[in-house]
């Protein structure tokens, strides 16, 4: 058996060094939907991807307009964010939602799929469960550690946007832009059918503070 040398010679000392972490660089990647719970079932996903994008990035710019216009306190929030760009990637679905916040304005694209080295940050579940973190039905942190999302890249980025979207409150009524006689029964209606759909999907216990098990 070969013997253990620091690096003075001296046998017997195994001398463990340091390696610098840098805590912004998240080294954890999981794009399996297997290991994710409440995946939208695959003919549907493939059905999707038959779709033009046009459409949807239309309709996304739409609601998010709809959202910034309703709080716009919601840039001041973002800090680290600002000029990041996002990878909102819905696992279950043939596309990825590039998201750059600004100071005024918000920048999205829909893609196929991401290039290396195309967004600071990537934020990765299945389509209910983001949906689910923004209406607060879901906590990042529980869906992280029971490995029902997947962070990458710039964390302090993700962290502020995360944290906007959280001080934001945003609801179903809010990012459709519906007047406020309106807001009541579509919100509630819109929970229940999510409820129903996580129930169905087998999707993750809700966890955030909005969640139907947390009230």
């Amino acid at each position: 058996m070969p013997q253990l040398r620091d690096k003075t010679g001296q046998r017997g000392v195994l001398r463990v060094e340091a390696v610098p972490y840098e805590p912004r660089i998240l080294l954890f990647r999981v794009k399996t939907k297997s290991v994710m719970r409440g995946n939208i079932p695959s003919l549907v996903a493939n059905a999707a991807g038959v779709l033009p994008l046009l459409p949807l990035e239309v309709i996304a710019r739409r609601l998010m307009a709809n959202a910034m216009a309703a709080r716009p306190s919601f840039a001041e929030r973002l800090g680290e964010g600002i000029g990041r760009v996002f990878a909102i990637d819905p696992i279950d679905c043939p596309f990825v939602f590039l998201m750059k916040p600004g100071k005024t304005r918000l920048e999205l694209r829909v893609v196929r799929q991401t290039e290396a080295g195309g967004y600071d940050a990537r934020i990765a579940a299945p389509m209910l469960v983001l949906l689910g973190m923004i209406d607060g039905t879901y906590d990042g942190d529980a869906l992280f550690f029971s490995r029902d999302l997947v962070i990458e890249g710039d964390t302090e980025a993700v962290v502020a946007l995360r944290n906007a979207i959280e001080n934001a409150d945003l609801d179903p009524s809010t990012v459709l832009g519906l007047p406020g006689s309106m807001q009541g029964p579509v919100n509630r209606a819109a929970r229940m059918l999510f409820a129903r759909l996580r129930r169905m999907l087998d999707a993750p216990e809700e966890s955030g503070p909005n969640g139907m098990a947390a009230s």
